[in-house]
């Protein structure tokens, strides 16, 4: 078996985060600790740039390395039913649960799925080609060694992966839109890694919209929705993704007036995130998001093997939480909550 993994987190500061000062990084990207907090762990040298103690005010540069020492930092719980549909000798496609982080971040280090994989198949050279959001359930490939994991990756990014989710969202959606236009950083928003949506002019409602554009650089976005079915307030929704951008699904439905329902960080009010990640929703913002988690589904994934060029189509059924979900919002009482993050036009 494989050792657990550091609960020492390591890495270079990007562009976004060059120029900003130490605590204001610090507050963005790991908003779980409060200013005070965080003073505390850079006076005990729990916080290193560069492999030396720094202060609040040290000003972030182009390949700074930041260090920091969490094996104080209590890791949250989460479900670890993970389903796998397929494995070989090079791959694997698996259903994650919602609540499961792809990757170590933030406070999760062993409660991750690649930690998970690593440990129960004793195998270090696992890498996840494709990765969902922590609250995102659904279809995730993994490649069982890195050529294995290349080989697929190379598809994501050639565009040469067929990719659908469901998902659930405020308001009562038109039969089709296909939304194409940038994503850039919201410059409005507290949250740095938030990303707002801006639409193509001949972008509209029940089009089919242009082809998928290869863009000029990685924010171009192009999303298409059908309309499923009406469970009282909410809307159903197949999504295809014609690219694959962070946050496309979520930005994107946020820019066109029908935010996912739970999402906390593109629901409206950018306060509910920060309060999420300080374990302090109220019971107002629980009944405004409506599930403790986004609805968003990762439901089918076509791509070839990397190995056979075979064509392997999978589909992971929709969890337990949202089918009941649907259920409580069909019925004569409605959905838990009472009005939408964002009311739609």
């Amino acid at each position: 078996m494989t050792p657990p993994a550091s609960r020492r987190a390591r890495f270079s500061i990007r562009d976004e985060r060059v120029g900003l000062r130490l605590m204001e990084m610090l507050l963005s990207r790991f908003p779980y600790h409060t200013e005070e907090e965080w003073a505390q762990r850079l006076h005990s040298g729990a916080v290193l740039i560069n492999d030396q103690p720094s202060s609040p005010t040290h000003v972030l540069a182009a390949g700074d390395v930041m260090e920091y020492d969490a094996a104080d930092i209590p890791e949250p719980a989460v479900s670890l039913a993970v389903d796998i549909l397929y494995e070989d000798s090079d791959i694997m496609v698996v259903d994650k649960p919602a609540g499961l982080p792809c990757h170590p971040a933030g406070r999760f280090f062993e409660n991750t799925l690649s930690a998970f994989l690593k440990r129960t198949t004793g195998s270090a050279t696992l890498e996840l080609v494709n990765r969902l959001d922590r609250e995102t359930s659904g279809l995730v490939v993994v490649g069982k060694h890195p050529t294995a994991a290349r080989a697929c990756r190379l598809q994501f990014e050639r565009r040469q992966v067929e990719k659908r989710y469901t998902v659930l969202v405020e308001g009562h959606f038109p039969p089709a839109w296909r939304a194409t236009g940038r994503l850039t950083p919201d410059p409005a928003s507290p949250i740095r890694r938030k990303c707002r949506f801006i639409p193509d002019a001949d972008a509209a409602p029940l089009q089919p919209g242009p082809a998928a554009a290869s863009g000029s650089g990685a924010d171009w976005a192009d999303t298409e929705f059908r309309w499923r079915a009406q469970h009282g307030p909410i809307s159903e929704l197949d999504v295809v993704l014609h690219t694959g951008r962070t946050h496309q699904i979520r930005a994107t439905l946020e820019a066109l007036g029908f935010p996912v329902v739970g999402d906390k960080l593109y629901g409206g009010d950018p306060t509910v995130f920060l309060r999420f990640c300080q374990d302090r929703l109220t019971d107002a913002d629980r009944r405004r998001l409506r599930l403790p988690r986004q609805a968003l589904h990762a439901a089918e994934i076509a791509f070839r093997h990397p190995r056979t060029g075979q064509c392997l189509t999978y589909r992971a059924e929709l969890p337990a939480d949202l089918r009941e979900f649907i259920a409580r919002s069909a019925s004569p009482h409605g959905p838990t909550g009472t009005a939408p993050l964002a009311a739609p036009p």
